[in-house]
Order: C-alpha cells, then structure tokens, then sequence
C-alpha cells in the first residue's frame, strides 16, 4: 500500500495563509508544522518567502534582516539547535523616546542583540570575516522584539522560520560604534524587564561571536537568492534569554562598549 502523496505547493499556501490570517487578526494560530513538517528547512523557508511577498505586495519595504536562534540560551527556550534568518521591513522599528504601542503585537518577548548597519553589500565573494567586518559601517545596541503568531510560542524549528524568524520588531540605539572602537564579542550584556530576573549574557553566547553570525547570515541569505545590501539593519542574534513584555513593561539594556537603551511597553495590549 503506497502512502498519499503530499502536495507540497498547497501545504506552503495553507500554512502560509495561516500565518497571515493570524497576523491579520491579532489573534494566534495553531503550529503550522502539521502542513510543513517540523524541520523541512526548504518547505519553512518557502512559506516565509510567500508570507513576506504578500506583505511586500501591500506596501511593506525590506530595511534589514535578523537572526534568530544564535543563542544556546534561546535554542534550549525554543527546543532548537541551529539559526534562523527573518526580513525586518520599514514598520518594525519603534522609536524609544514614546512608549511601543503595536496592535500587530501578539504575545512578545525582548532580546538584547547588537545591531550592524552595512555600508557595502555582502552578495560577491568568499563572504569570509574579513570582508564582513569591511562591509559593516557601525554598530548600535538593539532590541529585539520578538512575536509568534503560533499559540504559546508551541513552535518548533519549522515553525519559527515560516513565521519569519518570530520577528515582531525592534529598537536600536542611537550611539554608534565602528568596528574599530567597539569588539562584539568581547561586549557584556545584562537585560532588566519589570518584575523578572535580569537576562545577562555576552557575545561570545552569539554564535561565538556576532560577526560569525553575520557571515552565517550573508551567506544563507545569498543562498536563497536574497544576498545583504548597503544600508540594511542587521539583527545579529540573542546575548542572552528573551523575557516576555506585557502592556506597561520597562525594559533597560547595557552593552558594555555600546551603550544602554530603555523602552517601555504601553499600558493598552
């Protein structure tokens, strides 16, 4: 007795469809990992390209990318063992200076992370640090905020990546290092959020180091046809646990090196 044969271009449009409904609704969704599997890597990454064509359709601009997962700390949260990549558009950077009110936002949790703005493309080339370290113009401390449009944050890595790496948004701060004047793995990091144990961590907990996980990124994203350019934010990844922030949180981040940055979350969910 043979088995079904699965028709793998309608598993990516229902999960794909699902993810959008949910985002359109403000509501969470099952996992979709029932229609993908929880770690076909190639079928992941298809649903996500097809759920940020149809928000790129509507209007949306691609700013940046993310990493996600570069943590063990994060991995072991989530019950995964490698990284992720999402897309940041033009509307998931939040000013610090008014507290972050975003319907859109569903069940979010912050990750400190160091930031990297290029001033070169990283398309051609070996792509080896030397050519990733000339290709990053300066570096600020961020946040991340992460969102799940799957209930519970119940994902798996299959999950994560068709929902764009669990993006949500971002801050970044406003003072800037050059490579020169700042060693990312050297920097420490210590996270506070209202009423929860602080999140510490350092580079080194980031991939190693975040420039290798920018060289991941650049790598990965010209290998699905989407190489990094001049201008773009890079989220590089975790330095330490998310936390979860409700309406009215305040979240301070330090980076030793960089700065600190404050938000706070607004008091309407």
């Amino acid at each position: 007795m043979t088995s079904p044969t699965i028709d793998l271009d309608a598993a990516v449009r229902e999960a794909a469809d699902r993810l959008l409904a949910a985002a359109a609704e403000h509501r969470p969704c099952a996992p979709v990992r029932d229609l993908i599997g929880a770690s076909d890597i190639n079928l992941a990454y298809a649903v996500q390209q097809r759920v940020n064509e149809t928000r790129i359709a509507a209007g949306a601009r691609v700013v940046g990318r993310k990493i996600g997962l570069t943590s063990k700390a994060v991995q072991a949260q989530l019950g995964v063992d490698q990284p992720d990549l999402g897309v940041l558009f033009d509307d998931m950077e939040y000013d610090a200076s008014a507290p972050v009110h975003d319907p859109r936002l569903i069940q979010p949790k912050a990750e400190a992370e160091i930031a990297f703005v290029l001033g070169a493309d990283l398309a051609e080339g070996e792509l080896d640090l030397d050519q990733v370290r000339a290709a990053i113009e300066y570096a600020v401390v961020a946040l991340e905020i992460c969102d799940s449009r799957i209930a519970d944050w119940d994902i798996r890595f299959g999950d994560t990546v068709a929902d764009n790496a669990s993006a949500g948004g971002y801050v970044l701060g406003t003072e800037r290092r050059t490579l020169a004047e700042f060693s990312p793995v050297e920097a420490e990091m210590r996270m506070s959020v209202t009423g929860q144990e602080d999140s510490v961590g350092n580079g080194a907990a980031c991939l190693g180091d975040p420039l290798l996980a920018v060289q991941w990124l650049a790598r990965a994203a010209r290998d699905l046809g989407e190489p990094l350019q001049a201008g773009q934010v890079i989220l590089s990844g975790a330095l330490g646990p998310m936390r979860p922030i409700g309406p009215g949180a305040e979240v301070h981040v330090a980076i030793t090196g960089l700065g600190e940055l404050s938000i706070r979350m607004s008091e309407e969910s």
